[in-house]
């Protein structure tokens, strides 16, 4: 079993994908006891931004991680009284570490994110497509479309939201979504005939299950509701999805207070749980489509050795990383990439599995620094000033 799934052999990071051409030197210590490494730690980490890795015995990569000081991040796994148990893990199966110095403290998140994507290291859970497991909501095509949880939108997707976390609350927000708009979620196979759909020997059918009678479904497999009647609900569906509409949630809450007054509470209490599993699917949604819509601009970051580094952000991820243009060739270039980058165009309602992570970390860095935004800039800004 041991060379059934081969391991790849550890010996350096990789080329970087912001800065192709960088050369930066790849140090490693190694040591059969974690005090061991902790000497070699103290004599020869810097104090530093950059990513580190951690080897086991054969020689495998077992965990990425970023430090704005490598020296006092790495130190920290030595003391067992203030580090988290899967530090004590890591760092017991370590017998090698490895550091490559970085630019800035958000350059180092930039390649830890890329090297757990490139190594996929065992400890690592963030970044780890494989790891944390997605599912987007999809509206689907059709004479009578409905709303279905899938780990990936396919070609009869007529829209697309999220991702959200694939869990039981999304399949329960689904279920509560068709019912709130009176969708159907039967097969593809049912036959969907409606009101307004002429027939020359019209005949009474009955509903293919029981959500009609309940008043969940409008009924379009026993022509209980016509097409416009339908693609009225589908619209007031994706109104809700987009953050365009929010009388969906209000008239459940409102339905809920009345339930209470009437001292119904198991009705009551089943209205609750809807709208926070309603409610929740929205804040996930709405937060990738702000996410995506906020964070458009360059983004100016003073390196460690002062060198200055434009960050092209657009929708949410970084696209291109360049130094600060000092000469007029460089300015040339920089406004030529920065046209490519941001050319026009509305932000998508739904991101590619593998971008989420890329989003959520940028969101997540401004969210924790929101001073960083002063050293952002309009992307026209920028391209007008390369233009003197």
């Amino acid at each position: 079993m041991e060379g059934l799934f081969p391991r790849r052999a550890f010996k350096e990071f990789g080329p970087n994908e912001l800065f192709p051409s960088a050369d930066v030197a790849l140090h490693c210590i190694a040591g059969s006891r974690p005090s061991q490494l902790r000497v070699k730690v103290r004599a020869e980490c810097p104090h530093r931004p950059g990513v580190y890795g951690m080897l086991d015995a054969v020689g495998g990569l077992i965990y990425v991680g970023k430090a704005k000081n490598l020296r006092a991040r790495l130190l920290g796994y030595f003391r067992p009284r203030s580090r988290d148990p899967k530090a004590g893990r890591i760092i017991h199966q370590a017998r090698e570490l490895v550091w490559e110095p970085a630019s800035s403290e958000f350059a180092a998140l930039l390649r830890e994110l890329e090297l757990i994507r490139r190594w996929q290291p065992r400890f690592n859970v963030q970044g780890q497509p494989t790891r944390r497991r997605r599912c987007y909501i999809c509206l689907g095509r059709g004479p009578a479309p409905t709303i279905q949880l899938r780990a990936q939108p396919s070609s009869r997707t007529t829209a697309c939201y999220g991702p959200v976390p694939a869990s039981r609350r999304a399949r329960e927000a689904v279920r509560h979504l068709n019912d709130l708009f009176r969708l159907r979620d039967c097969p593809q196979s049912q036959e969907m005939v409606f009101a307004d759909q002429g027939e020359l020997f019209p005949v009474v059918r009955a509903a293919g299950c029981i959500r009609h009678e309940i008043g969940t479904c409008l009924g379009p497999c026993a022509a209980a509701c016509s097409q416009r009647e339908y693609a009225e609900q589908v619209r007031r569906a994706r109104a809700f999805l987009e953050g365009r509409d929010s009388r969906a949630l209000n008239n459940v809450e409102r339905a809920m207070a009345a339930a209470s007054l009437r001292l119904d509470f198991e009705r009551a209490a089943a209205l609750r749980d809807k709208l926070d599993v309603l409610r929740w699917l929205s804040d996930r949604v709405t937060f990738m489509r702000r996410a995506r819509a906020a964070h458009s601009f360059i983004y100016t970051v003073a390196g460690h050795d002062s060198a200055v580094v434009w960050y092209l952000i657009h929708h949410g991820q970084v696209r291109a990383a360049i130094p600060a243009p000092c000469d007029v060739a460089r300015k040339i270039a920089a406004a030529e990439l920065i046209a490519s980058v941001y050319r026009k165009g509305r932000p998508p309602l739904s991101a590619q599995s593998d971008e989420i992570d890329g989003i959520l970390l940028v969101a997540g860095w401004f969210r924790r620094h929101p001073e960083e935004r002063r050293r952002t800039i309009p992307a026209t800004q920028a391209c007008a000033a390369c233009h003197r």
